[in-house]
């Protein structure tokens, strides 16, 4: 099978595609013919070594697929070959074949949802919802601003935050993106700059943001991009405001902690992964829950594909220049479902 390898630390242009012998999967796990796998932030963290995992070398990148299994070992109870399903794999993903540890990794998806969808799904909106709803409190009537909002889990935030009752408001690094946004239902929005340099720039957003959310501020605040944007937006929160730290690709904000206390809000961190292995019933409600807006037509995950693993690299190098709208999903089927 091929795979697209990180032999040595760097960026996606030290990416291999490379020919590797298939394995057969063990006690717990299955094997998974892999139709379309969804790139994500943490992907280009991995290759580089800055993650919180770093598996052995080589090993591929991507963290989260779609396809069919084809082998089940012993041990896995629910699940069978020919199972149309989604892995949250960790690392991995980017390979035609995946074998992976099927308690908790493994969802299976309704049959009329399209491979690209499911690849693009779980990582974002699993994300967004366990940070609006369990870490949050997201309540109907309240404002959401959310940063970032024509990326992949932006763009799920502002979709759950409308079907969750909010009012939600958006940020974003240019026209076209906030275009994007709004045609998801954000209420109302701004364009930031590219890049936050001094103390001025840093007051300038800040105002802008205070004119965005009005005298009241923001409730909740979602934050996927980090960097010189959180200072000015937290400036923008509401008292008692819950300010959730999803990302940092524009680098680890610092943080004045006087302003927490003035406004007796809440800086909340958003680790996912780490939430569905602590509290598996609770990411399989969750999870239920997704399914069901999805269902709906209340989400809808917003797909730019990438056809093949060879083209892999360069989604990658669009990701890490926050370039892309909604979710790079590398296709192995040519849009087959």
């Amino acid at each position: 099978m091929k795979a697209l390898l990180s032999q040595t630390p760097g960026g996606p242009e030290t990416l291999s595609l490379v020919e590797t012998a298939e394995v057969e999967p063990g006690l717990g796990e299955v094997a998974i013919r892999v139709a379309a796998i969804g790139l994500n932030f943490p992907d280009l963290l991995i290759i580089r070594d800055l993650y919180q995992f770093k598996p052995p070398r080589p090993f591929a990148p991507g963290s989260e697929c779609a396809g069919v299994i084809e082998a089940v070992g012993a041990g896995v109870d629910g699940l069978a070959v020919g199972d149309r399903v989604l892995a949250v794999t960790g690392w991995g993903a980017l390979a035609e074949r995946v074998v992976t540890i099927a308690a908790g990794r493994i969802t299976l998806i309704p049959d009329d949802m399209p491979f690209t969808d499911a690849a693009a799904f779980l990582m974002t909106y699993g994300t967004s919802y366990h940070a609006l709803g369990a870490r949050a409190g997201l309540r109907p009537g309240e404002t959401l601003l959310v940063l970032g909002a024509a990326g992949g889990v932006g763009l799920a935030a502002v979709e759950l935050g409308k079907a969750m009752g909010a009012r939600v408001l958006v940020a974003c690094s240019s026209a076209a993106k906030l275009d994007i946004a709004l045609a998801a239902g954000a209420d109302d929005g701004i364009v930031y700059p590219a890049s936050i340099d001094d103390k001025d720039a840093s007051r300038a957003l800040a105002d802008s943001f205070k004119d965005l959310c009005g005298k009241g501020g923001a409730d909740v605040i979602y934050d996927p991009v980090g960097g010189g944007y959180a200072e000015p937006a937290l400036r923008a929160i509401a008292w008692e405001g819950r300010y959730l730290v999803v990302g940092f690709p524009a680098g680890i904000a610092n943080l004045p902690m006087n302003l927490p206390l003035l406004k007796a809000c809440s800086v909340i961190g958003v680790f996912w992964g780490a939430a569905v292995q602590r509290d598996p019933a609770g990411h399989a409600r969750e999870v239920g829950e997704l399914f069901a807006k999805y269902k709906e037509g209340q989400i809808k995950p917003r797909v730019e594909l990438v056809r093949g693993l060879a083209a892999a690299p360069a989604a990658l190098e669009a990701l890490a220049a926050r370039q892309a709208t909604g979710k790079l999903v590398v296709d192995l089927q040519g849009g087959q479902v």
